[in-house]
């Protein structure tokens, strides 16, 4: 039997709050002579490799210790470096430099920013510079909440995820997911998912008790940080509460079931209700969305090369038959042909003039 909403609301209380998982792009320089010895690191990981045992080896950086692995990343990053605050994926060729994912206990330990701040030292301390701000990438919000009793399931929620899953053990409900790429939430008990999977029992400290706790956690990625501005560590703890907001009101609700056909009408379910008030004081700018415009430039210019590319395929269909010989044109064929063809009618006189009138309309929005 549900409860009433008073009774439910007696039954449940916020724990802790936080961040679960940070990956964040650093694009850092050395000079030369300075940074660390990627080349030395990467003639290490190919011994490592090529031997028959399976651990890692410990290598020291400046001043902090690190595991060095075997393998690289599967985003094409030679090396990976792992203790127990983080993990980076770097390379000396690469762009963004290092990749870093902040482990769970030590955002939890320690903060995001205070981490965020000693790579930073460490990476000066070698001798590395920063010529661009970092970049987030994925970010998990998280909130753990005291629920005896579980009153709901995946038809209880609103969501505009486009999948959903659920997961169930000795017919008991442990949780529900939402989404899959950019936004995916998931509420499962964690207590059980320590027990089965993570071994995080450090968190039982941090709750101050072993039983009946629940996580809503959504994972976001980088598109969705952007629409609101949250592109580096100051603008998270500046503005978190602004995605927050949106996740936890228009992204995905939690509702009490009623006669009412339209799900989106139902009440909200006294926990979503405590937690929206939970996030109303999380920092924020006030952001509801950012416009990023280049984003509509990246939307048209994809749109044009659809375009192109359907005629480059009439180019190589016509001058296929001009050639007679039977052959489809390859693309390369196609577009030498298409620049012959260009090179007649182009005119040097009025292209500048041509397209900075176009230049001006696109940025005075006449599309």
């Amino acid at each position: 039997m549900m409860e009433t909403p008073d009774t439910a609301a007696e039954a449940f209380k916020l724990l802790l709050r936080g961040l679960d998982t940070v990956q964040c792009a650093y694009y850092l320089h050395a000079p030369a002579g300075q940074g660390f010895d990627f080349e030395r690191l990467g003639v290490e990981k190919e011994i490592l490799r090529q031997s028959k045992g399976k651990d890692p080896k410990l290598v020291r950086l400046g001043d902090v210790e690190f595991l060095l692995q075997r393998y690289g990343s599967s985003s094409g990053y030679p090396l990976v470096l792992d203790n127990r605050d983080m993990s980076i994926q770097c390379g000396e060729l690469n762009s963004p430099s290092f990749f870093i994912t902040y482990r769970s206990e030590a955002l939890w330990r320690d903060g995001l920013e205070r981490l965020h701040e000693r790579f930073l030292d460490w990476a000066h301390a070698l001798g590395f510079e920063q010529y661009k701000r970092e970049g987030l990438s994925r970010v998990d919000f998280a909130f753990d909440y005291h629920l005896p009793t579980v009153d709901f399931d995946e038809e209880s929620f609103v969501s505009l995820a486009g999948s959903d899953s659920k997961h169930r053990r000795d017919r008991k409900l442990r949780g529900v997911a939402f989404g899959q790429s950019d936004v995916r939430l998931r509420i499962y008990d964690k207590v059980a998912e320590i027990a089965e999977a993570s071994q995080k029992v450090w968190f039982f400290d941090l709750w101050g008790r072993k039983e009946d706790v629940w996580r809503i956690e959504w994972q976001v990625r980088k598109e969705v940080l952007r629409r609101f501005g949250l592109r580096t560590v100051s603008d998270l703890a500046e503005g978190q509460g602004d995605v927050l907001r949106y996740l936890a009101s228009e992204h995905d609700t939690l509702r009490v079931p009623s006669s009412d056909p339209n799900h989106s009408r139902w009440p909200l379910h006294p926990l979503w209700v405590d937690l929206q008030g939970q996030i109303a004081m999380l920092p924020a700018q006030g952001v509801y969305r950012v416009i990023d415009p280049q984003a509509g430039i990246r939307e048209r210019l994809m749109r044009l090369a659809i375009g192109i590319h359907g005629t480059l395929k009439q180019v190589a269909a016509l001058h296929s038959l001009q050639q007679g010989d039977g052959e489809a044109a390859s693309k390369h064929e196609a577009l030498t042909r298409l620049e012959q063809l260009l090179a007649q009618v182009h005119d040097p006189h009025t292209w500048r003039g041509d397209v900075q009138k176009r230049m001006d309309q696109i940025r005075l929005g006449a599309w």
